[in-house]
């Protein structure tokens, strides 16, 4: 009778040396005395369908997938969530004993959970939301917001065309802002959240005018690095509530952790202090 295998998982991308996952994930597997392993992969492109169907026979039971390889992750799977299929993209893959690849996305779980924990008085039906950026990031955002019951969702993109493209996926709950007037979205928004990579370390400032606040708004920015963005001073300024980016990543971790290990794992302030540590 063979010993049952150590269970491996990590993380796929190109580059992937910045990535808080596997401070993350060694964080639960430590304090719950878990016997597994979760490391980072630089793999590029070329050899990522490869390395994916390799990783099973090595002990992986699963991996996160990371920037650049969302898209294909989701396109070689077997099996695929509604949720992952709705964005186009798969963030988690969990490897099943017969062989077969299932994906999911979590990103929309992660952000709406962070809301919650972060913000417990968000009632994000009773007014429109204000979503700046219309990328990937975006995409999981809106999915969630509308699963959630948010009654508008107001978008501005730099580059409009990609706006349009969401407005046009996702339906008539979607009203299209040019960003010169993204300021405006704000107007009475309970929800407002910036996808951007705008304001992040070595990225250009956030510069849409954000003096329009609704003070009853639960706003969040996804940019963690670093942790208070303009975006976020600026909200707290105008008297609202504001939940920082780091939570999302947190939470999204949550499901694909529970299928990989076996148990469901706590996002607490001794999980931040770990991914935010020395």
């Amino acid at each position: 009778m063979s010993e049952r295998r150590i269970p491996l998982a990590g993380v796929v991308g190109d580059p992937i040396e910045h990535s808080l996952s596997p401070r993350l994930h060694g964080h639960w597997l430590r304090t719950n005395a878990i016997p597994g392993y979760y490391i980072p992969m630089r793999v590029s492109n070329e050899d990522f369908a490869h390395v994916i169907r390799t990783l099973p026979q090595a002990g992986f039971v699963g991996v996160n997938v990371t920037i650049p390889h969302k898209e294909t992750a989701l396109n070689m799977a077997d099996t695929v969530t509604d949720r992952a299929a709705l964005i186009g993209a798969a963030n988690t893959l969990i490897f099943r004993p017969d062989g077969k690849i299932y994906a999911d996305n979590t990103d929309g779980y992660g952000f709406v959970e962070n809301l919650r924990q972060g913000a417990p008085d968000w009632a994000p039906e009773t007014g429109p939301a204000a979503v700046f950026g219309a990328g990937g990031a975006a995409r999981a955002v809106i999915a969630s917001l509308i699963e959630v019951g948010v009654p508008e969702i107001r978008l501005a993109n730099r580059t409009r065309a990609r706006s349009d493209a969401l407005r046009a996926e996702f339906g008539n709950r979607i009203k299209v802002f040019d960003w010169l007037q993204a300021g405006n979205m704000l107007d009475d928004a309970m929800t407002a959240v910036n996808t951007t990579s705008l304001g992040m370390v070595g990225k250009p400032d956030f510069r849409v005018p954000l003096d329009g606040f609704n003070p009853n708004a639960v706003v969040t920015d996804l940019v963690y690095t670093p942790l208070r963005t303009h975006f976020l001073d600026e909200a707290e300024k105008a008297g609202c509530v504001t939940v920082d980016g780091l939570g999302m990543l947190l939470h999204q971790a949550v499901p694909g952790f529970e299928r990989w290990f076996g148990m469901r794992p706590v996002v607490d302030e001794a999980l931040r202090n770990a991914v935010l540590g020395p």
